[in-house]
């Protein structure tokens, strides 16, 4: 059987835009790995997370300062951070993750003594003026512990 040599080319033509829009999409696993870098803390259970500046867009990480606030409990000044600063760990205990530098976060556990609206009074912590993370502390979480990955 013969075919006309233009129905042929018109064929491979087709095929070849269909197999162009069906070439698998550059992996996310090299732009994944990039996103952060997690660093053990020799002598801790602990680790340093360290974003990249568009994986801190893309979780909406922020962060906000441990201040000292006049807890109405005791009627004198205490540590105290934004309440979704706070993560509960799956043992009962309590963390912040600290920022000592920009876009690198350490989890870091503390006291709650309780709580006011939106605001955790801590009995102990990190320091006033230490930076915490204050939105995209469970992403910050997963990324530690490599969920996902």
């Amino acid at each position: 059987m013969r075919y006309p040599t233009g129905s042929i080319v018109g064929v491979l033509a087709l095929a070849g835009v269909f197999s162009w829009g069906c070439t698998p999409a550059p992996s996310s696993t090299a732009s994944a790995e990039s996103a952060s870098h997690v660093e053990h803390i020799e002598g801790s259970d602990l680790s340093r997370v360290t974003l990249s500046e568009r994986a801190m867009e893309r979780t909406g990480v922020e962060t906000a300062r441990v201040l000292e606030r006049m807890a109405s409990r005791y009627g004198s000044a205490r540590l105290s951070v934004p309440y979704s600063a706070l993560l509960y760990d799956t043992a009962g205990r309590t963390w912040v993750y600290t920022s000592p530098e920009p876009r690198t976060f350490v989890r870091e556990e503390v006291v709650v003594d309780y709580i006011e609206g939106d605001v955790a009074i801590l009995s102990s912590g990190p320091t006033i003026g230490t930076v915490v993370a204050s939105v995209g502390v469970a992403e910050l979480y997963g990324t530690e512990f490599e969920v996902g990955h």
